[in-house]
């Protein structure tokens, strides 16, 4: 039987109130099973509170061990933007993994079987970038004019 890991992460405050992991969890448990594919309880990993735009996470360094050690041939990643929100880092990392022999499947993403599906893909890497950049922009902004009221009233 092929084994494989389980990746599912959530940064916001509103993701971690909503139990979004333990959905994207279940959801991929649930995949696994579909696929015959054997995910030990240990090879679950869950990234709660981390965000999307680095690379530095606790559960995606073990899946990245497990993939270089050999121990896995799959990874289940509930959409591309639970594994980044930066396109060019989903790249890297499903790279990284089929360099070790590891596919990685995605339980909302067209399956990467045709051009069409890989562009596909690639748009929604890009749109969650824009996503990303554009609410950090957001966040700056009402800091700097929360800063400037502040300034203001002294």
């Amino acid at each position: 039987m092929r084994m494989a890991a389980i990746y599912a992460r959530v940064s916001s405050e509103q993701q971690r109130e909503a139990h979004t992991i333990a959905s994207q969890t279940a959801a991929l448990i649930e995949l696994a099973r579909t696929l015959d594919v054997e995910v030990p309880t240990a090879w679950i990993f869950e990234d709660e509170g981390y965000s999307g735009a680095t690379l530095e996470r606790p559960g995606l360094e073990h899946v990245r061990d497990l993939a270089a050690e050999g121990q896995i041939q799959t990874v289940l990643v509930y959409s591309p933007d639970r594994l980044s929100r930066k396109y060019a880092y989903q790249v890297l990392i499903v790279e990284e993994l089929a360099r070790h022999g590891v596919e990685t499947r995605f339980l909302n993403a067209p399956s990467g079987a045709t051009a069409e599906d890989q562009l596909l893909v690639q748009f929604q890497g890009m749109i969650a970038d824009y996503a990303e950049r554009k609410s950090s922009s957001a966040r700056d902004g009402a800091s700097v004019t929360a800063h400037e009221r502040a300034k203001s009233v002294c």
